[in-house]
């Protein structure tokens, strides 16, 4: 973020009172960062001439160079008793006063300077800053001008004049203050630093980067630029790159919450949300009121699946910062997981009222709200497409992806494919995806877990009858599934958990070194079967220890589907199919937020979705009956009672007529699919793929579809 404080700066000494040249020599000690030096020079003509008024005015300057504020402030208040008609002290007294957070005594130092010499531009700009940090942004501007009107090449009032204007949202009209303060000092770092801000707040970030390079490159050891060159690289996806940044800047001064703050942020976008809760706990240590601390530990609440309280840090947080738009976003994330659906819509509504150029809400409101024609929403973010590589690759894919659901509610079908088409092109270019090793993976575990395996190790798992698993493909029907079961009274519906790929990824050669899937199956004993079962078992009961039963419907643990049987045999599998083509289009449509990096190029997703499917045949093969049951969506959609039943029934759960009232539960959903499980059974998903039929071609090709 850019400075706080300004530029004021104390304005220099006169040489105008007796021992010129001692004074002039203690100056030049000062500049020179020879404080002691300076300061014994000083007290030596205190000594001849007690309350030289002058010497005590840089006596004082020095004690606030040394950081010893109060100190400097009793001594400019000596200074201005031996001599109140000299305005530089009042002038200096109240920007030492703002310093020191005594914004009232610095209005009232830098008034009085005024009254001595009403033309003095310095305590303009001061008093320019003591009421910026009033948030008094209108008096501030109108002090920055007129000591700009009679100081014109006065940089650092230019620069305050930017601050204040980007204070009050004026991002574009800031620009012009921060170029002409560094016309006239190429090499004032602050205000590149300035400038850089509100070049992101723009969403311009490779401008805003190039912008804090420059003030890094003329102040290498500013926590300050240090934060906010980490900020825009992580508004670019280079995470790694931004917690170095952050890191150095902690470094420099661990006791910055900011830093703390930006850091959780940073490891939240990376999904290490332990890590983010430790460091969003630093920075509240620090700053326990710090509305930005706050809302970031209310992302992290979020993400641990405790939206009620994360929506208490979002309302805390607008309490003490009320023109947080990220907050009103975040609210509407944690507003749209419970279901409640048009406050969510308000809290988005919210953030772009606050910030127009928000594009993550923009994301966010699209996938909560249904467009019609003239809807000014999608006005702003055609603009914003516009603009083109102004914006950053990640503003424009989310721009993209909300733009195709907006299109598509309006049914402008080739207008929202081509708008699928440049978000997932631009999103396939930041992802890592080797192909050929991912379809490796299928046929190396078809050909490790085979049907003779499956004989030698029969039985041998944990007799848990807790664990009921949902999956499939993204987008085939999970969450729908997870509701009408979790709706029964003696559910807990866990949503997508981690738990089985993170046992998976526990297992460990004898010499200790990695094992990865599925090598290790063949090799495992059935004392070793058992506890990976009853590690796995444990995990997801601490969730709901009293559950008897718990599901998981994390989609891809399809790749597990023959270890689960194994380690848990009394566990039953729910497998969720739906037209494969409605499937792989839907999940064309979406930016996942964990990735599912085979669904941004058609081609790649139709050959990911046939080696999914020939491995959901090997489990059908191989699996003893009753084990896994396939749900199909269409067929959920055409008879909800007897799909339910039957979903019911093979979880081992006697009936309970709340099943079919799935899209009154109130518990929350994180996916994809959060809004339309709130919805009862309707039929308008079946067939989505047939508008789009003539655009789908690398797609039905490789799904082997006729056109």
């Amino acid at each position: 973020m850019s400075s706080m404080n300004g530029s004021a700066g104390l304005a220099p000494t006169q040489q105008i009172l007796p021992l010129p040249q001692v004074l002039a020599l203690a100056e030049q000690h000062r500049q020179a960062g020879r404080l002691p030096a300076a300061e014994d020079l000083c007290r030596q003509i205190l000594k001849a001439v007690p309350g030289h008024a002058e010497t005590l005015h840089l006596l004082g300057i020095i004690a606030h160079q040394a950081g010893n504020l109060t100190v400097a402030i009793d001594l400019l208040r000596q200074a201005i008793a031996s001599d109140a008609r000299t305005p530089l002290y009042h002038c200096n007294l109240g920007e030492m006063c703002r310093l020191a957070g005594r914004l009232d005594e610095a209005l009232a130092a830098g008034r009085h300077a005024l009254t001595l010499r009403p033309n003095y531009a310095a305590a303009f700009n001061n008093l320019g800053i003591a009421h910026y940090d009033r948030d008094e942004y209108d008096e501030a501007i109108t002090h920055y001008r007129r000591a700009i009107a009679l100081a014109p090449n006065y940089a650092e009032a230019h620069s305050n004049l930017g601050n204040a204007l980007r204070a009050k949202k004026q991002f574009e009209e800031s620009l012009p203050s921060y170029h002409r303060a560094l016309a006239l000092k190429p090499g004032y770092a602050e205000a590149h630093n300035n400038l850089g801000t509100a070049l992101r707040d723009l969403k311009r970030i490779a401008e805003a980067e190039a912008a804090y390079r420059r003030a890094l490159a003329l102040n290498p050891i500013d926590p300050l630029t240090l934060n906010n060159l980490a900020l825009a690289v992580k508004d670019l996806d280079r995470f790694d790159e931004a917690l170095m940044l952050l890191s150095q800047s902690a470094a420099i001064r661990a006791d910055n919450h900011q830093t703390h703050t930006y850091l959780a942020s940073t490891l939240l976008a990376q999904h290490k949300t332990a890590e983010a809760r430790a460091a969003v706990e630093r920075a509240l240590s620090l700053a326990p009121d710090d509305a930005d601390a706050i809302n970031i530990m209310g992302n992290v609440l979020f993400e641990e699946g405790q939206a009620e309280e994360a929506l208490d840090c979002f309302r805390k947080a607008l309490a003490k910062k009320p023109d947080l738009s990220d907050a009103y976003n975040n609210m509407g994330n944690a507003l749209k997981e419970l279901g409640r659906f048009a406050e969510a819509t308000e809290s988005y509504e919210k953030a772009l009222e606050l910030d127009p150029r928000s594009t993550g809400a923009y994301f966010n409101l699209a996938d909560a709200k249904k467009f019609k024609d003239g809807d000014a929403h999608l006005s702003a973010m055609e603009a914003m497409i516009g603009e083109g590589e102004v914006l950053s690759e990640t503003d424009r894919t989310q721009l993209h992806f909300a733009v195709a659901k907006a299109y598509a509610d309006l049914a402008r079908h080739r207008d929202a494919f081509d708008h699928m088409l440049r978000g997932n092109k631009l999103k396939r270019g930041k992802i890592e995806y080797d192909e050929p090793a991912n379809l490796a993976l299928f046929e190396e575990i078809i050909g490790t877990v085979t049907r003779k395996l499956m004989r030698e190790k029969k039985g041998q798992g944990t007799s848990s009858k807790v664990p009921v698993f949902i999956l499939g493909m993204p987008r085939s029907g999970t969450t729908l599934v997870e509701q009408i079961l979790s709706s029964h009274p003696q559910v807990f519906g866990a949503g997508e958990l981690r738990e089985m790929h993170e046992v998976t990824q526990s297992i460990r050669r004898p010499d200790g070194s990695d094992w990865l899937y599925p090598g290790f199956i063949p090799s495992m004993t059935a004392k070793q079967l058992r506890e990976f079962g009853e590690n796995y078992v444990r995990r997801v009961q601490a969730l709901a220890p009293d559950a008897p039963r718990i599901t998981d419907k994390m989609p891809s643990n399809f790749y597990y589907v023959g270890l689960i049987h194994l380690a848990m045999p009394n566990a039953r599998i729910l497998h969720t199919v739906r037209d494969p083509i409605d499937t792989c289009l839907s999940c064309f449509s979406k930016l996942f937020s964990h990735e599912q990096n085979h669904t941004y190029d058609l081609g790649e997703l139709g050959r990911f979705y046939r080696a999914y499917e020939r491995l959901m045949a090997h489990w059908r093969e191989i699996l003893p009956k009753g084990v896994m049951i396939d749900v199909r969506y269409e067929d959920v959609v055409a008879d909800l009672e007897t799909q339910a039943r039957r979903i019911i029934a093979h979880a081992g759960l006697e009936w309970d007529d709340a099943c079919l009232a799935f899209h009154r539960n109130k518990r929350p959903v994180k996916t994809a699919s959060a809004t339309q499980v709130r919805r009862p059974i309707y039929q308008s998903s079946i067939g989505r793929w047939k508008p789009y039929e003539d655009l789908l071609a690398p797609l039905l090709k490789e799904l082997r579809v006729q056109a």
